[in-house]
């Protein structure tokens, strides 16, 4: 991959954008057309610099559908990336474990999800210069990225199913439930939208989770967006030094 990298960073993990060296910021208000980003841990500002000799690209936040916006929307920021020449995509998530060999803290590579938000980023007039009208979904997350990244982690990493759905409300024990029985290791509200996109428009995907939480009915505890939002920020440090590393690994993965 010879184009810049982009990078999309989830709830309470902003800590590696700081990192970048020779950073330029960009609000997003000020890019034409991009939504606003409202949700608490995301500053809503995309980022250029280097790690390395690698040109990077982040995206600090994200939008949702549970912000109001529509599922183009939600996709907007990754075809913008696409526009600025990122032929590869990492995308990072904060995530409720339902595998019960997970424990908040753990980075888990997504290996396949299931998308149960009921909408998808290619619905409506298909542009065949973009994509195609009916793209392969079979091997979305590059298995050679996650070769690359699990060789650059100093300490193992586990590999999952991330399933997304819309909320803004947490899943019921009931659903998670379900989401076991179906084959699902780690749940949230974003990502999936933003890797069809990636995919139909040619972009390689990494997909990296943090697991902030335990999802509801593992534990005999509430969920509270705040523990979701500090387990984020401890395990911040330990994301940034992977995707650094990951980065500067970058180079022939493409298959």
């Amino acid at each position: 991959m010879a184009g810049p990298i982009g990078v999309v960073l989830g709830s309470g993990l902003g800590a590696f954008a700081d990192a970048l060296e020779d950073r330029v910021e960009t609000p997003y208000s000020r890019i034409s057309g991009w939504p606003p980003s409202t949700a608490v841990g995301h500053a809503g500002k995309l980022m250029e610099g280097r790690v390395g000799e690698r040109r990077v690209i982040v995206l600090a936040g994200r939008a949702h559908l549970y912000e109001g916006y529509t599922v183009q929307q939600v996709a907007f920021g990754v075809r913008e990336l696409k526009r600025r020449g990122v032929e590869g995509v990492i995308l990072t998530n904060a995530a409720g474990g339902i595998n019960h060999e997970y424990k908040p803290g753990d980075l888990v590579l997504i290996s396949d999800h299931i998308n149960l938000l009921g909408v998808n980023p290619l619905s409506g007039p298909n542009d065949d210069s973009l994509g195609p009208r009916f793209p392969d979904m079979s091997a979305v997350y590059t298995p050679a990225l996650r070769e690359l990244a699990r060789s650059a982690s100093p300490l193992p990493l586990k590999e999952g199913v991330y399933a997304a759905l819309a909320g803004p409300s947490y899943e019921t024990p009931a659903e998670i439930r379900m989401l076991a029985t179906i084959g699902v290791d780690m749940v949230g509200m974003s990502t999936v939208p933003e890797v069809i996109a990636a995919s139909y428009l040619g972009m390689k995907v990494l997909g990296i989770s943090c697991i902030t939480n335990l999802a509801a009915g593992i534990l005999d505890q509430p969920l509270d967006h705040a523990e979701v939002i500090k387990a984020g920020k401890e395990a911040a440090p330990r994301f940034a030094e992977l995707l650094t590393r990951t980065i500067g690994r970058l180079g022939g993965a493409t298959a």
